[in-house]
């Protein structure tokens, strides 16, 4: 049974970019999966500066970690949360939930207003996420419709209905 924690939480920085890889590899179950998050910070169209944040424990080392990239739903500007990678050893402390929450945070302060996520239908709904196809959003390939999920940051937009066009690392 894991202890929860008060996390801290920052953007990251040139110098998280090794730690990042690490929690990824550690995290995901393949290096491909992990390489995800090297390929779209190197996507100038993906990358937005200040959308990769990191929950960091008492030392200030990153133990886990969110980022929001670029995406579109038919040509609306939307954001994507990408991987959300926790080190195993930290994963059920509550570090994910204190990464994801501060980076809608982040997103809502920026003047952000949509979110996409393609994941686990039991995690997404706590930050507010509903299904992305009750707001006639869709995707290209066939995925459960409980694993797409979006959200309006600012609660009052109606979501956009339309396909989602994601970054190109994504191969989506």
């Amino acid at each position: 049974m894991s202890i929860r924690h008060t996390w801290t939480t920052r953007a990251e920085t040139g110098a998280d970019i090794d730690a990042v890889r690490e929690i990824c590899l550690a995290a995901f179950p393949t290096a491909e999966e992990a390489d995800l998050v090297d390929a779209l910070r190197a996507d100038e169209g993906a990358w937005i500066d200040g959308l990769s944040v990191l929950a960091t424990d008492e030392n200030d080392e990153p133990v886990g970690h969110a980022l929001l990239t670029r995406c579109h739903i038919d040509d609306v500007p939307a954001l994507c949360l990408a991987p959300v990678a926790v080190l195993p050893g930290r994963q059920r402390s509550g570090a994910g939930s204190a990464a994801v929450h501060a980076v809608l945070r982040t997103a809502r302060h920026m003047g952000e207003r949509y979110v996409i996520v393609l994941g686990h239908a039991d995690y997404y709904p706590r930050f507010g996420f509903t299904r992305a196809s009750a707001h006639g959003i869709g995707l290209t390939i066939e995925v459960p419709d409980e694993a797409l999920m979006a959200l309006a940051l600012d609660g009052g937009h109606r979501l956009p209905g339309g396909t989602v066009r994601y970054a190109a690392p994504f191969g989506i």
